[in-house]
């Protein structure tokens, strides 16, 4: 397949061609660059409540105020490829075409069948259990969310505790509903099957695996 016909035939939102004028820059070492954000992505996952920046290693982004933060690009644009379609919650084109042009990435409407997925909106986001959860022989399967809020600092207190946690560690997520935490909740039955979720706010994030447990301070 040429580059041009991939450019066209993904799957999905933005399955039109791309509009390379518009196009968001992506990483200016892509393989080093992307290896930095996994790896970040690796210890936010591995120390779970922990603030993580990636925000050195996109240097070139700016979105707007209705785009998607630097952190969750960044990370999409690490992780994704052809193989691992990508829900996005909301209309993008701009997050779709750099995607699809970088990464080479499909673009799903279906939450079920998504690898990744990018939240805008936490508040209208669907129930987590819409997503894959994995299954008992492979939970790796399961998906991974990128939700965006509106701090990773300033919400209610909330202590987590798990592996990669010493006792307990406070974590004040602004911008979830409340929903969000009993749905997970919900899915504690589930494990080894579950969600492994970061939250992004600007160039920064933190990883909450399903093995973290959540419950009020």
């Amino acid at each position: 397949m040429q580059p041009a016909d991939r450019f066209n035939s993904a799957h999905g939102p933005h399955s039109e061609q791309i509009d390379m004028a518009l196009l968001m820059p992506g990483f200016g070492d892509a393989v080093h660059d992307s290896q930095g954000v996994f790896r970040a992505l690796l210890d936010a996952l591995a120390r779970p409540g922990r603030i993580v920046s990636v925000e050195s290693l996109l240097p070139g982004y700016q979105a707007d105020a209705n785009g998607a933060p630097l952190a969750a690009f960044a990370s999409l644009l690490a992780l994704a490829d052809y193989s691992t379609p990508v829900f996005v919650q909301r209309d993008d084109r701009a997050l779709a075409d750099a995607l699809r042009f970088h990464a080479g990435a499909t673009l799903t409407r279906d939450c079920a069948q998504a690898t990744f997925a990018y939240v805008h909106d936490a508040a209208s986001m669907p129930p987590l259990d819409a997503f894959s959860l994995g299954e008992p022989e492979a939970p790796e399967n399961a998906a991974t969310l990128f939700i965006r809020v509106d701090s990773l600092t300033d919400g209610a207190p909330l202590t987590w505790q798990g592996p990669g946690i010493r006792d307990a560690s406070t974590v004040g997520i602004a911008g979830l509903p409340g929903k969000f935490w009993d749905e997970r909740a919900a899915l504690a039955s589930r494990f080894p099957c579950g969600i492994d979720c970061y939250f992004v706010a600007g160039g920064s994030l933190v990883g909450l695996p399903r093995t973290t447990r959540v419950e009020n301070s």
